[in-house]
């Protein structure tokens, strides 16, 4: 029987944006730009579907390691967006997230990270989280030592300890529900160290399209993908 439960959060690995320019004889981060008017693309599908919460893979803390010109034009290129698109954010009744170690990025995108956050945090229609400078597993063992550190204190007791309470030690744990959909663009077929706590039960969806050629009617193909799955949950298929 097909999914029941209604699709709310879309995880998306926004794969293939240097892949893409180079095929076309572009610079790196000409992908990347044409892979930031993408996400508008999908954020209004988004909208339009019912979806609640989209969260982004923008840049892991592996990226750092790429060519120092990338890494900076990246950083620059995210800092124009938030800005260029405050505005529509705002009126479209969109609301902006950040997952990741924020203050390890350069000091004005931290200042326009925080405005925009700011300016729209009573925006209900769709939350955009944006995984920046993000790794999951040092999102995990910063929780674990977040909790060491309230236990120490006498601020939790360790029987209280269950997957609800740690949830909320995890990056906007408190307001994003775990993701129902994960899609990964460009035909990689891994997770590449994403959303590990919170993907248990995600369904996943692959495709060979990479990031700035992924249309609002790719969106709609996986979303309907996703509700002809039977999610059992760990328990025995639906009758």
């Amino acid at each position: 029987m097909a999914s029941k439960k209604k699709l709310t959060h879309i995880a998306i690995i926004m794969d293939g944006n240097g892949r893409w320019a180079q095929k076309r004889g572009l610079r790196r981060i000409d992908g990347h730009r044409a892979g930031s008017q993408t996400v508008k693309k999908i954020a209004k599908e988004c909208i339009k579907s019912g979806v609640k919460f989209l969260t982004l893979y923008a840049f892991s803390t592996e990226n750092w390691r790429r060519p120092k010109s990338e890494v900076n034009g990246l950083m620059k290129m995210l800092s124009e967006f938030i800005r260029t698109e405050k505005e529509e954010f705002i009126k479209n009744g969109i609301r902006l997230l950040v997952s990741g170690e924020t203050d390890k990025l350069p000091d004005y995108l931290q200042k326009d990270i925080s405005g925009m956050i700011k300016e729209s945090e009573n925006n209900t229609r769709l939350v955009i989280n944006i995984a920046l400078n993000y790794g999951s597993r040092n999102e995990i063992i910063n929780a674990v030592k977040n909790i060491a550190s309230d236990v120490k204190k006498n601020k939790l007791s360790l029987k209280n300890i269950n997957d609800d309470v740690f949830k909320k030690y995890l990056y906007n744990g408190d307001i994003l529900p775990d993701p129902d959909l994960l899609i990964r663009t460009s035909g990689e077929l891994r997770i590449s160290n994403f959303l590990l706590w919170q993907i248990a039960y995600t369904e996943l969806y692959f495709t060979k399209t990479p990031w700035p050629d992924f249309s609002p009617a790719h969106l709609r193909k996986a979303i309907d993908t996703f509700y002809k799955r039977n999610r059992r949950f760990g328990g025995l298929k639906n009758k």
